[in-house]
């Protein structure tokens, strides 16, 4: 008995399921291409000369260093060893002097200090485990009835009355390191108990990586 051709899956929902199943691939491909290249783009102005010089000096043998990929490939290992290296430098007394010397001259120029000093904090917070002012947060936001999560980087008062305020960063999906900052009344946040990683997961994946259960309801609505 020849199938249903009611039951066939058409050409929209085939088309519809390969490119659902491509489509996490790619993004991953353009996300770890994106990081490679930049990497590999920072020692590019070095490493490109000293392959000229080495493919002329022994064309024979080592011509094959003029190659595009081989420039990228020692260009990216070249960049991800100096990271390992700061890496290891920064937990040594020399290396946190170092730091605070680097810092010290940033601070000095005007526009880089703001920058550097904001993106500083920031960075510092994200790898900062929930506390008392550092913690994962849900709020009312863009209207009372949706929630979008958020990161307490503080907590001010208000002038006159001493109400409590937080500053409530509100990272964008898939793109974390973009956002929104809030101010937002303390007693109107709907406190977590993730961790700021779980946070980052569930921004990252569109709320695909989750918990099977979160608060939503502040506790004096119940």
């Amino acid at each position: 008995m020849p199938p249903d051709p009611a039951s066939r899956p058409s050409l929209q929902r085939l088309f519809l399921t390969g490119l659902l199943t491509l489509l996490p691939i790619w993004l991953t491909w353009v996300v770890v291409k994106f990081v490679f290249v930049l990497l590999s783009d920072i020692s590019k102005p070095f490493v490109g000369p000293a392959s000229h010089q080495i493919a002329a000096s022994f064309p024979q043998a080592l011509g094959w260093f003029n190659a595009q990929w081989v420039q990228n490939t020692i260009a990216l290992a070249a960049t991800l060893l100096a990271i390992l290296a700061v890496g290891v430098l920064a937990r040594r007394v020399i290396g946190q002097q170092l730091l605070r010397w680097f810092e010290l001259l940033v601070l000095r120029i005007p526009l880089a200090s703001t920058i550097y000093t904001s993106a500083r904090q920031l960075l510092d917070i994200l790898q900062t485990k929930p506390g008392s002012t550092q913690r994962v947060v849900l709020i009312d936001f863009p209207h009372r009835d949706m929630k979008s999560v958020g990161l307490v980087t503080r907590v001010i008062r208000e002038e006159g009355t001493g109400r409590e305020l937080a500053a409530v960063y509100v990272p964008t999906t898939p793109n974390p390191t973009s956002g929104y900052l809030e101010i937002v009344p303390v007693e109107l946040l709907t406190p977590t108990d993730w961790t700021v990683d779980q946070a980052m997961s569930f921004i990252i994946s569109g709320g695909a990586v989750s918990p099977e259960s979160m608060p939503f309801t502040r506790a004096g609505e119940r």
